[in-house]
């Protein structure tokens, strides 16, 4: 099932460049052993769009994350991100790397690197750029995700929501074209949620192409592009937000709404 990610109805406001998706998945298949995980979804992100990914847990969500970065593999159909083919076993993972960043519901920060530190280590390393550039673009990440004045405190010293931002502004120091975002509030209280929320908001405004797996339906609704309803490894349902939310034509995504509205 296709995704029509050119429809005009959506959460946000935005004009968008028309032409090829950016991102295109296509009957993706993924089993872990004899159990099947995705059952062959498709669909479709244009640049600048911003796609909700809701579901009951183990619907599959956050393994399709994990396909589209080349973090676990597919059983079978394909991912094209900016034209490359993330199945292809010739791939370089750091081309992928440049091209698709994602942040985790953990924040995986090294508790014994600052936080300047943690931003500029996969840029420098990985990518092998020179320090001194990627230090000045992360001083500015910094400041993007409202975190100046804090390049030399530890993890530790920062709260929940502060090292959230601190792992989005370190997946965006590798100038990434798409952004995925895996339940990224789950682990938050309800103040530094909303500082994280605040700073997703900010970049889909800004332009970037995101794709986020989560709960939390208000958000869903207010800036999502496309909301896909995932159950059981299948899109079950996709559209707007005002559609999905407000009209769901299948009897089990009108079943999961009125559970978590």
């Amino acid at each position: 099932m296709a995704g029509n990610a050119a429809g005009d109805s959506g959460g946000r406001d935005i004009d968008r460049a028309a032409g090829a998706p950016i991102v295109v998945i296509d009957k993706v298949t993924k089993s872990f052993g004899a159990l099947p995980v995705l059952r062959g979804v498709s669909l479709a992100v244009r640049r600048g769009e911003s796609v909700c990914i809701i579901g009951p847990s183990g619907s599959g969500k956050s393994t399709l994350l994990r396909c589209i970065n080349g973090l676990a593999g597919m059983s079978s159909g394909s991912i094209r991100v900016d034209g490359i083919e993330v199945n292809d076993p010739g791939l370089d993972k750091r081309l992928l790397r440049r091209k698709v960043g994602i942040v985790f519901q953990q924040y995986n920060l090294f508790p014994h690197k600052t936080v300047l530190e943690n931003i500029v280590m996969a840029p420098v390393h990985v990518l092998g750029e020179e320090r001194r550039a990627v230090e000045e673009r992360a001083r500015s990440l910094l400041a993007q995700v409202r975190l100046t004045g804090k390049e030399t405190a530890y993890p530790g010293e920062l709260s929940g929501g502060q090292q959230q931002r601190v792992a989005i502004a370190r997946s965006l120091a590798m100038n990434p074209l798409v952004m995925l975002f895996d339940e990224v509030t789950a682990a938050l209280d309800p103040e530094t949620k909303k500082e994280v929320l605040a700073t997703i908001r900010a970049l889909a405004a800004d332009g970037m192409t995101c794709i986020l797996v989560t709960h939390e339906m208000a958000f869903a609704r207010e800036m999502a592009d496309q909301v896909y309803f995932t159950d059981g490894g299948l899109i079950v349902e996709h559209g707007p937000p005002a559609d999905l939310f407000g009209a769901p034509r299948n009897e089990r995504t009108r079943a999961f709404l009125n559970q978590v509205l």
